[in-house]
């Protein structure tokens, strides 16, 4: 019985994370992907690692998306 409710809980769990997934993609439109491929390029460029350049640049990107959602001017 313990190993039935481990595996419902473990489907549930993949199911949540595609459905976030596939909102997430929905939600994504092309200003900030192009941010994030020049920026992630241009650090990788630059000498660092994988991980940092894809934490500074979603950094980044995420706040011109949202700067230009609030037409704020940074």
């Amino acid at each position: 019985m313990a190993n039935k409710l481990v595996a419902v809980f473990l489907v549930c769990v993949v199911l949540a994370g595609a459905l976030h997934a596939r909102e997430a993609e929905a939600t994504a439109d092309g200003a900030f992907k192009s941010c994030f491929t020049a920026c992630h390029d241009g650090c990788k460029a630059g000498g660092h690692g994988f991980t940092f350049c894809e934490m500074k640049c979603d950094t980044e990107c995420t706040e011109k998306e949202l700067a230009d959602k609030l037409n704020l001017h940074l």
